[in-house]
Order: structure tokens, then sequence, then C-alpha cells
């Protein structure tokens, strides 16, 4: 049963896309566990460039099955808007499996998305506004609107008019809204019913019957560790469970099925929206790792907020997730620094503190504690082998595999899918 979880190990955005590409030939499922269309990997194939939001980055290996798990919430226009533009490009989108019991973002969840974020101000969290907390807050509220509700018009208008009851007074009351009119809501979903439905399938049990049949599996997270609802900076997380339990609940696999995880690590850290960032840089290296990486969101455009490598947030990842490998993306970047600074613990109130504090507000002020490892100058973009590598970079690899408490076992130095290094195969 090799089934595998891959997962953001900081803040999301760590190159997970590469990742599950890379292994996307060995792997006969890959499945989208939890978030939405708030998340984005970018895969480079050859010379061209996807840029994926909600499917599955699978979907670009022929091989393989691209599944979208019942812990997803989808939002059925970007959904064909994205399938369009990878037909378009000759991509073969048919084999796309989606569970039934994945929730629908309705327009209406992304009214609110947008309109409670701009009341918030100054306090806003930095969602992207489309909608994924609110469509994640109806599922909890048991109001929400499941893929197979499209297929029940009494259904699905009993669930539209008891989620808009309320949320029309808070809209005219308190928002100084129009009232939402239900009928055009459901036209609107009933409108995506027959193009869903040969995608539409009961995913727990292909997934379940896939590993009885020694299949490989690959669950693939959105977001990352940092942003997870539970173990994440609350409250500027997302709405779901890009860690690795996530993967049971959001695709029905049991634990007892999971047989390897793999953290996803930038060489250095990003994050976009608010929230506490020890290690952020306000300087010309920040706007160094900001140019060089790329670092602008695939699925919002935002610039991302850059800083050193924290092996504080890596052996936390380490811990609540059972990593067993690392996937170090973008050594590249760092390439033609004298010395790379690494964030091995903090400084709370006067106290070194190397653990990640469960207090929001000591980690909201922790200050990085440096190590300073020496840097260099030689293109990697090139290698194929750990040995390849110059001997600063390989002691950069090294030091942080044992700062943050599992292997690194492959190694990005470009963006292209052959541009790793594989050092401990992960099938």
């Amino acid at each position: 049963m090799p089934a595998l979880v891959l997962l953001g190990a900081q803040w999301g955005d760590e190159g997970k896309g590469k990742a599950t590409d890379l292994l996307g030939g060995s792997v006969d499922y890959v499945v989208r566990y939890q978030g939405g269309n708030n998340a984005g990997h970018t895969v480079v194939v050859g010379d061209q460039k996807y840029a994926l939001h909600l499917l599955p980055s699978g979907i670009l290996t022929p091989e393989c099955t691209p599944v979208i798990g019942n812990g997803v919430v989808v939002d059925p226009s970007v959904l064909f808007s994205e399938l369009n533009g990878l037909n378009e490009r000759g991509v073969d989108t048919s084999k796309l499996l989606i569970s039934g019991n994945a929730h629908i973002i309705t327009p209406y969840n992304v009214t609110v998305d947008k309109v409670t974020e701009r009341f918030l101000g100054k306090r806003k969290i930095g969602t992207t506004g489309r909608g994924i907390g609110p469509t994640y807050a109806d599922k909890i509220n048991r109001v929400g609107i499941r893929v197979q509700d499209l297929y029940d018009e009494s259904i699905l208008t009993q669930k539209v008019e008891a989620s808009l009851d309320i949320k029309n007074q808070m809209l005219t009351k308190l928002y100084n809204r129009r009232a939402i009119a239900i009928e055009q809501v459901v036209e609107e979903l009933l409108s995506y019913a027959d193009r869903l439905k040969p995608y539409v399938a009961d995913t727990v049990l292909i997934l379940n019957k896939a590993l009885d049949d020694d299949k490989v599996v690959l669950f693939e997270g959105g977001q990352g560790t940092l942003l997870d609802i539970d173990h994440g900076t609350y409250p500027f997380v997302t709405s779901s469970n890009p860690t690795a339990g996530g993967a049971c609940t959001g695709a029905g696999v049991g634990p007892t099925k999971i047989s390897r995880v793999i953290g996803i690590l930038k060489a250095y850290t990003t994050r976009v929206g608010s929230g506490p960032f020890p290690t952020e840089l306000f300087d010309a290296d920040g706007d160094a790792l900001r140019r060089i990486g790329g670092e602008r969101g695939v699925t919002t455009g935002r610039d991302r907020r850059c800083g050193w490598f924290d092996a504080v947030i890596a052996r936390y990842a380490t811990r609540v997730n059972g990593l067993t490998d690392f996937f170090l993306t973008k050594l590249d970047v760092l390439t033609g620094w004298e010395e790379i600074p690494v964030c091995v613990a903090y400084e709370i109130d006067g106290k070194r503190v190397e653990e990640l504090p469960y207090s929001q507000s000591d980690f909201h002020h922790a200050k990085p504690i440096y190590e300073t490892l020496p840097g260099w100058s030689e293109d990697i973009t090139k290698a194929k082998t750990f040995a390849d590598l110059p001997k600063n970079a390989q002691a950069y690899v090294k030091a942080l595999e044992e700062m943050s408490g599992a292997p690194i076992s492959a190694i990005g130095v470009g963006p292209g899918r052959t541009e790793t290094i594989e050092i401990n195969s992960f099938i």
C-alpha cells in the first residue's frame, strides 16, 4: 500500500507542484485533499509553464489519474476555466475524478468573503477573497452545498435557501448590500451539473481499492503546515488542514495506509498575506530573494514576503506531520551570497527558545537567532548528483537536514522538471 503524502512544511508556496509533478510518472493517482483555488502551483515542463490553482499537479502526467477529494472546496467556474486552459494547450484532462462529497463554492460564499474581509480593515486576515473560508464555514454549519446536490434540484434549493436565510440578513442589515436571490443561485449552480457529471465519482471507494491493489497514491496538500487551521499561526491561516492528518479526512483513507510523508521546504522562507514571520527581511537581501526567486503568488499575484531559512518552523513541521523526508526546493536562488544566515532559535522576552511557541503572542514577538553559513557562487542548475554541488552548498543542505529533523531526499536546483537532484527515492 504505497500511499504518500506530500505537503508544504512552511507557509505554502514551497514548490509542491514541482515535487508532485516529478513523482507523477511513478504514481497511479494524485489526490488534492484540502483547500480550493486559493492554492497555486507552478509546474515547468520543458519550455512550458503551467499555473494550477484547483487541479492536482498530476493532471500534467498522462500516466496518472488526478483526483479532487472530498476535503476540497470547488468553484465550478474556476474548475472549468482551468480545464479549458489545459485542453487548449493539448493536455488531456478526461481522467479527472471529483468526489461527490466535495463542497461547492457558491457565488454568495465569494461575496461574503470579500465583504467581511473589507469590513475587518486593519484586522483583516489576508484571504484571497475567493470564498474558501465561508464555504468551509457552511460545511461545518451543515448548510453547505456538495457536488452531489447539483443532481437533486429539490435538495439544492432547500440548502441554498437555508444558507441564504441568515446571510441575506447579514448582507442587507450589517453590510448595506443587496440580498442575493435564491432562484438565481440555484440556476447558476444547476448550469454546471451536466459538465461536471462525467468527473463525479465515489473517490473514497476508488482510492481505497487502488491501495488494496498495490497502486501508488500520492496525496497533495495545498498551502502549508503553518497555514493549517489547527496547527498554523492562527488566525492568519487557511480554513482547512494542509497537514498530514488532513489527507486522511480529506480523501477518506485511513492513517494505517500512509507509508511516507514528504515535506516541501524552500531553501529560504516566504509567506503571502498577514501574520507573524520572524525571519522576514525588509532590506536588499529580501528584495533579492524576491526578485531572483520570482516570489509572486501564483493565485493572488501578490509579492511574497521573504526571509532566511527558519529551522524552528522546519522542526515543528517534522513533528506535527510525522515527516519521513524533505524535498528542498530553490537552492539555486541562494547562489551568489557570501554568507547565508539560518534561524536556529528565537529570542522571546530575553530567553532563547528552540521550539515553536504555542502562544500566539510569544510567536508574534519572536526574534530570530541566526547562525551564518558560508555561501557559494558557482552555478548549480546543471547539477545531477549531490556530489556535483559546491562544497559550501553541500554543507548548507547537510546543516538544514540536521536542524530540521528529517532527511533531505531531493533538492531542487532550478525551476524545470529535470532540475532536481534525487538523493533517496520516494517510492
